[in-house]
């Protein structure tokens, strides 16, 4: 017996009997389209919560931070408890020689300075108090920064400010106090969202450095001589490009000021000349030091699976090291834990199918029994018997498993319009590979479910099976 023949006689033998046909591609269908639905949510919970590690700074980077003593320093004066592997109570301290020993740690890609400071964004009655970021060119390029207009600040040159997209929410009218962002939006509406009338690109934008200066002044503070403090100086810094993204959007740059790191030096330099920088530690007497020190480093790693091994070097140095290493491996040991309970689930209802599908061809063995023989007398082979039955039960879980997964698809975008306020990128994943796993295995129970029938059809004796009425 031919393949062609043999698929011609068990899609007649399922044709002549719709119903029962239906009615076991239904259990087949409901099965499959609750596994894969149910692997899908852990799948999509899991693709959730990697898009949310991206947006705290990826896979491949590290954060460094100086060792104040037992201490990470941040910056602006806060510091908290380290597990830097250094028991030295001397402060480690991230310089420019400290850059230039991370850069030469194998696996590292790229090696760029962090200064952090607080300044104070002027443009008429609106303020803005901002964090800006000095950083390299090259570690703003690896960022993957998307740029809606301008470009990314240049190495060298005068200071230049790239904006995030969130930075116009923080903008507060300076006599009334109030903020058009937070006054205005409504989470559940979005479009009806209001921001100052600022313009980050075209108008001149005054900055203060010297906050503290400022805010004295502002509220009667006095020098060490009991003098009045004098409003510090503004300086008009140009733009040089914006974010993309709506100002609703977070990211994590997304409420920060970017600029060249070279350029902000310069700057902080010639404007606290003589005196401490903000955020910038001091020796013993108060003095600041000849050196301007990094709050952080940031490092990128040319591939995931050496973050921990280049973290840990860093740490060997004395310094703080963190990543999302430990974040993701948690979010993947849940993830399995979720995708096996929910996958087991699923597999219960597929299970049952199997069992309907058992008892399809086991009726339909004993409905055909004369059939059977009068083949066996004929003289076909024992394994085309088999073959021909296990091929009824493989057009079953074929049928019913394509029909099941077109049901998931339509499942799986119910689920992710509900949760789309919650979860924008949904949690409802069906990968490419789920589905071809998905069509196999229904395939493969329905082959293993016809098995033992087929296998009964084929020890039947013909002279038995052409006497049965």
């Amino acid at each position: 017996m031919s393949v062609q023949d043999l698929l011609k006689m068990s899609l007649s033998s399922l044709w002549r009997r719709k119903l029962r046909t239906v009615l076991t591609i239904l259990g087949v269908i409901i099965g499959t389209a609750s596994i894969v639905v149910m692997i899908s949510l852990g799948l999509g919970l899991k693709k959730a919560s990697m898009d949310q590690i991206e947006q705290y700074g990826g896979l491949t980077t590290i954060t460094v931070y100086a060792n104040e003593g037992g201490y990470m320093y941040y910056g602006g004066g806060v510091a908290v408890s380290s597990d830097s592997e250094s028991d030295s109570s001397e402060p480690v301290r991230i310089d420019d020689a400290a850059i230039e020993q991370f850069s030469k740690i194998e696996h590292v890609e790229v090696a760029s300075p962090v200064l952090s400071t607080w300044i104070l964004l002027k443009q008429g009655v609106w303020e803005n108090s901002a964090s800006l970021r000095g950083m390299s060119r090259e570690a703003l390029e690896k960022m993957d920064i998307k740029v809606a207009e301008g470009s990314l600040p240049e190495e060298g040159g005068e200071l230049q400010f790239f904006y995030g997209n969130a930075v116009i929410t923080e903008f507060y009218n300076s006599k009334t106090g109030e903020n058009p962002f937070y006054n205005s939006y409504d989470w559940e509406n979005p479009e009806t969202i209001q921001t100052a009338d600022v313009d980050l690109m075209n108008t001149p934008m005054f900055v203060i450095f010297d906050t503290d200066a400022y805010y004295n002044s502002q509220y009667g503070g006095t020098d060490e001589n009991g003098a009045p403090i004098p409003a510090p100086k503004k300086y008009m810094v140009p733009a040089c490009g914006l974010m993309a993204g709506s100002p609703a959007e977070w990211g994590e740059n997304a409420n920060s000021i970017l600029c060249d790191v070279e350029a902000l030096k310069a700057q902080l330099k010639k404007i606290f000349k003589g005196k401490a920088i903000p955020g910038q530690p001091t020796n013993k007497s108060g003095k600041p030091y000849k050196e301007i020190y990094y709050n952080q480093a940031y490092i990128r790693v040319d591939d995931m699976n050496y973050v921990t091994e280049v973290q840990d070097q860093i740490k060997a140095l004395g310094f703080q090291a963190e990543s999302n290493v430990e974040w993701m491996n948690q979010v993947q040991e849940q993830s399995k834990s979720i995708q096996a309970a929910l996958g087991g689930i699923g597999a219960v209802s597929l299970f049952v199918a199997a069992i309907g599908i058992a008892n399809t061809m086991m009726m339909s063995i004993y409905e055909r029994t004369k059939e059977i023989g009068v083949i066996k007398v004929l003289g076909c082979d024992m394994s085309a018997i088999r073959n021909m039955f296990l091929a009824e039960a493989g057009f079953i879980g074929l049928i019913g498993g394509a029909v099941g997964l077109m049901l998931s698809f339509g499942i799986s975008a119910v689920i992710n319009v509900v949760a789309s306020k919650t979860y924008a990128s949904g949690i409802s994943y069906i990968p490419a590979y789920l589905v071809m796993m998905a069509l196999v295995f229904a395939v493969i129970i329905g082959m293993l479910a016809g098995l033992f029938p087929a296998l009964r059809a084929m020890r039947l004796s013909p002279l038995a099976a052409i006497r049965n009425e």
